[in-house]
């Protein structure tokens, strides 16, 4: 038994946590990943410095990506005291070493422990959280922060260890991924912690690389491109594009066309064989390919899907160009109605593409197993991009950046990301709503 318990920690990342059991093993998981990572940082610090810590926070950056590793924290005090330092030494370096990335405002990704099941599966680590509480709390009265703010500040509030403010507190920085989303911490999500820590807050608009979702998964553009700019130099400094601003004659448009259209048959071709759907690549790609989440309003698409399909049944779209509609997603274990919405996809799909009113009009697939594989060739491919999360609530997005690079029309909401791309691409060039 003790053999399967100790297997069980690495052998499924992010448990089904709807139950005790799967609370307890993700609070294991947390902390095992984080205590190896950890160790590592120290034995190759060591073997470098010795037992002379003073460089540590220079050399080593420990970026909290959300509240799934802010256990880093007390576990380096703990790491940091068995090397022999005091808690106020080793909790300075802590503070100096690590910084809090925030990538939702969604409260999935602000965890909150019962403070007794903390306790009970990693208690060393749960009493030095108690300590940074205090510390934190001690430092709150000495700035003059009333007692009515203290009280939203608190790490450990009744039997609830609140790990966002814990990342907040005991780190150097604190980032949003968008400048909307940043605004939205220092506004609302960590309002009390900006107005009393505003030099902390800052924003890190999430990005992707070009190398690989242009260079890599599409050379046909990848080669027209170099062609115009006159170099590769792209690859590296996105910047070099706006070459193109000068250069799109009719001749160049229709190239850029065919190899779109070459992109979409080899994903006609990709989708055959991995899922065995017929798709049409003459029609319009529309695609909507992310995490399946409320939030992301895949169910929204999926209704304006029906309400297509009803408009051409009754012979109300006669100027309708034939679309082909892409889903694809993963869900949470334990995520009931984001898996619904994926079973009313598949049934959607089943009446639509069936239906011989509308079968040459109207097609939509759900892929399966959904990976980077697999957007490699379906970015590549789309004519349009649903980015269609409810307003403030997609912290970046990054999707939307990979399919605008590679020529796709952003159907979205005025959200994340999708600002500061319509802001650089130019808002004619999107097509926004909500």
């Amino acid at each position: 038994k003790e053999k399967n318990d100790a297997e069980n920690i690495s052998k499924v990342l992010y448990p089904n946590d709807n139950k005790y059991e799967g609370k307890v093993l993700r609070l294991k998981q947390q902390y095992f990943f984080c205590s190896a990572s950890l160790q590592d940082i120290i034995r190759r610090y060591k073997a470098k410095h010795g037992n002379d810590f003073s460089f540590f926070a220079k050399e080593n950056a420990i970026q909290l990506n959300d509240t799934h590793p802010v256990s880093c924290v007390p576990e380096l005090v703990r790491l940091l005291q068995i090397e022999g330092m005091t808690f106020d030494e080793a909790f300075e370096i802590a503070r100096k070493t690590c910084s809090y990335t925030n990538h939702t405002v969604l409260g999935e990704a602000l965890e909150k422990w019962p403070a007794d099941l903390m306790n009970q599966v990693i208690p060393v680590i749960y009493d030095i959280i108690a300590l940074i509480a205090n510390k934190c709390q001690e430092e709150l009265t000495a700035k003059g922060v009333s007692e009515d703010k203290k009280a939203k500040m608190r790490i450990i509030d009744g039997n609830v260890v609140h790990m966002a403010r814990l990342a907040t507190y005991a780190g150097t920085y604190v980032n949003g991924v968008a400048q909307l989303h940043t605004e939205i911490l220092k506004r609302d999500l960590l309002k009390e912690w900006y107005e009393v820590y505003p030099e902390r807050f800052l924003n890190k608009t999430n990005g992707i690389t070009q190398r690989r979702w242009l260079g890599l998964c599409n050379p046909e553009l990848s080669e027209l491109i170099t062609k115009k700019v006159g170099s590769d130099e792209w690859l590296t400094d996105l910047s070099k594009l706006s070459v193109l601003n000068k250069c799109l004659d009719a001749r160049t448009i229709n190239k850029f066309n065919d190899i779109k259209a070459t992109k979409k048959k080899q994903l006609a071709e990709y989708i055959k064989k991995m899922d065995g759907y017929d798709i049409n690549p003459d029609t319009i790609f529309d695609v909507q390919v992310k995490r399946l989440h409320e939030y992301k309003r895949q169910l929204l698409n999926a209704f304006s899907i029906m309400a297509i399909y009803f408009r051409l049944k009754e012979g109300k779209l006669p100027n309708w160009t034939p679309t082909t509609f892409i889903f694809g997603a993963k869900a949470a274990p334990g995520y009931a109605r984001a898996k619904a919405i994926i079973k009313y996809i598949t049934e959607i799909a089943n009446l639509v593409n069936n239906d011989p009113d509308t079968k040459d009009k109207l097609q939509v697939y759900f892929i399966s197993n959904y990976n980077v594989s697999y957007a490699e060739k379906i970015v590549v491919a789309a004519d349009i991009s649903e980015q269609t999360s409810t307003a403030g609530l997609e912290a970046s997005g990054t999707g939307n950046m990979k399919f605008m690079l590679n020529g796709a029309v952003t159907l979205g909401t005025w959200d994340g990301a999708n600002i500061e791309i319509a802001e650089c691409a130019g808002e004619e060039n999107e097509y926004i709503f909500g």
